[in-house]
């Protein structure tokens, strides 16, 4: 009997299984290809934590894997708090935190399917542990739970959320008690404590009347609500350009049957946006998502019903979140009246010129302000800041590393956090918020929109300003989807194909830097040396040609795919776009897709 098949035996022959578990397993009793590909391995860590479909096995998110990462997770704090691990080790814990007397959780939750089962069964081993859970009473925007975890001097945060992944899926994040997903060396910590948990049928936990009784299990008021409301209008640059443009400037919003709904239509309303249309058959979370194919802003199908209503409406701007509301999309009128989804890239720089103008004007723009964004991000956000006189650091992909920057920029005392970006539509403007905040986002964008409008533009003309004064960027995402064993077989072997045989030249322009973020070694081609990179270790390699396009390879920390990003930059829209295009077929043949 191979190690899949024992597993299978164990979890069936388990006393007190789940029964619907239980039932799954006993459907399967003939397919041991399904049996493979459920008990292989142990759904592990990412760089947005853990993610699986929901289902029996211990490769799938169901209770006993959630009980299985939340007792390491116990273990980890305990451990933390009796100082048993390097606290150098560790750039999430405070010196503070490790004496408390009580430990203590933020628990919050997505629209998806068993996320609140998934919620209560953490906060419930938790309890069995001694250790408090504060849990949200319904579902709360990712961005929410990091405010909660500060607000709370909390010693760690659990987001039960797939973010924008299909419906079959659930996932786990955890938080440091900076309110920032776990660095490298914490994630590393706490991967070592679940491994050592070796049956994940037999963890005990707490009966949730007990844990109540006990002062374990705390549910949260709208208390905590009304603060992230309160904190994130509080993020408004221009409150007079929202009083002049309210009643006037229409926006539609689609929280695409997500967490966003109640905080995006409190903020908007305390701002002073009158004219706010949602999109009813998109309201109400639904775990099916039964409107759309993806619930992924980044997916333009996923706003046909947005723009059906905007066009009813006679919209102005329409804004989109996914189901844990920590990415934003936007839709805007071109130059025809026609709507046009911008890229994640595209958002970001005109937020970043937005905040860049509004602060230089006002007179509060430091030299020392600091933009951060990931090494697949557009170049744009680069120079547009150094015009400020800004700079720009680079961290690897995950709003993780953002979040860790902030804390380093604070502890360093040399740097002011200004805006964070990624181009998978993740934004951050307040450093209250250790994770990218798609509510964050809808409230600038929607005041940024105001501003243009009131100077008669609209934001498609900013954008284009934007590319006539910086150059015109244009990029893209190749994202396969290999599904499993053979599929993580497939990844692995692609990325040593370009390792060992890294291409010399791509679309017809010599390649002339090679980044490899797993040896951390940066080799300039054309000068034949070598330099250091000084970010973590990491399956990434970047290619850089001779005309400053470059492109990114990796696979994804929370999904089964091989992601090759693209960058170049034209002369002109059609130029960029040709280029783009060029580069996206010579990429595509060279790791045969």
């Amino acid at each position: 009997m191979n190690l899949e098949q024992e597993r299978y035996q164990r979890w069936i022959n388990a006393p007190g299984l789940d029964p619907a578990l239980r039932k799954e397993l006993e459907a399967i009793t003939d397919q041991p290809a399904e049996i493979t590909e459920r008990f292989y391995t142990h759904l592990s860590f990412g760089t947005g934590g853990m993610r699986g479909e929901i289902g029996a096995g211990t490769n799938r998110m169901n209770i006993y894997t959630i009980r299985k990462a939340t007792l390491g997770l116990a273990h980890y704090l305990h451990n933390r708090k009796r100082g048993d691990l390097n606290p150098e080790q560790s750039n999430n814990m405070s010196p503070s935190k490790q004496n408390k007397d009580d430990l203590q959780v933020v628990i919050a939750y997505d629209c998806r399917h068993q996320s609140d089962r998934f919620a209560l069964e953490a906060a419930l081993t938790l309890a069995r542990q001694g250790i408090k859970a504060y849990l949200f009473p319904a579902l709360a925007p990712t961005p929410q739970l990091s405010f909660a975890v500060r607000r709370l001097q909390a010693d760690a945060g659990i987001m039960i959320t797939a973010s924008h992944n299909p419906p079959e899926y659930n996932g786990y994040k955890v938080y440091g008690p900076d309110g920032a997903q776990l660095n490298v060396q914490d994630a590393e910590q706490l991967m070592r404590e679940i491994g050592r948990v070796e049956d994940e049928l037999s963890i005990e936990v707490l009966r949730q009347e007990e844990a109540i009784d006990q002062g374990l299990l705390v549910y949260l008021d709208e208390q905590i609500d009304r603060e992230y409301v309160r904190y994130v209008t509080s993020l408004s640059l221009r409150p007079e350009i929202i009083k002049q443009m309210g009643d006037q400037y229409k926006i539609v919003f689609t929280p695409l049957h997500g967490a966003a709904t109640k905080p995006v239509q409190a903020v908007l309303r305390e701002a002073g946006f009158r004219q706010v249309y949602m999109v009813e058959e998109q309201v109400t979370p639904d775990p099916d998502f039964s409107t759309v194919a993806s619930p992924n802003p980044e997916e333009h199908e996923a706003f046909t019903l947005a723009i059906e209503k905007a066009r009813a409406v006679d919209a102005d701007l329409i804004m989109g979140t996914d189901p844990d509301a920590d990415r934003m999309g936007l839709v805007v009128r071109d130059d025809q009246g026609a709507y046009r989804v911008l890229t994640g890239n595209q958002t970001g720089a005109l937020l970043l010129h937005y905040i860049l103008t509004q602060k230089q004007a006002q007179g509060k723009l430091a030299p020392n302000h600091t933009i951060c964004k990931t090494i697949v991000t557009s170049e744009l956000g680069r120079v547009i800041g150094r015009d400020f006189g800004l700079e720009t650091i680079d961290t690897l992909t995950g709003f993780k590393f953002i979040g860790e920057k902030i804390k380093q920029f604070k502890a360093a005392g040399d740097r002011q956090f200004l805006f964070g970006y990624e181009e998978s539509y993740g934004y951050l403007i307040g450093d209250e918020v250790r994770d990218k905040d798609a509510v964050q986002a809808v409230l600038l964008a929607a005041e940024m929109g105001a501003y243009y409008k009131a100077k008669g533009l609209t934001l498609y003309e900013a954008l284009l300003d934007l590319y006539e004064q910086y150059g015109y960027y244009r990029e893209d995402l190749i994202s396969v989807t290999l599904k499993g064993r053979e599929g993580l077989q497939q990844i692995k072997q692609t990325m040593a194909m370009l390792r060992e045989h890294p291409p010399h030249t791509l679309a017809g322009q010599p390649v002339a830097v090679l980044e490899d973020y797993q040896t951390q070694v940066r080799h300039d081609l054309v000068q034949d040396k070598q330099e250091p990179l000084h970010l973590p270790a990491s399956n990434v390699l970047k290619f850089i040609l001779q005309d400053e396009t470059w492109v990114c390879v990796r696979p994804s920390g929370t999904e089964p795919k091989l992601k090759l990003y693209i960058g170049v930059k034209g002369e002109s829209l059609d130029e960029a776009e040709n280029k783009l295009q060029a580069v996206k077929k010579a990429l595509k043949e060279l790791v045969s897709l």
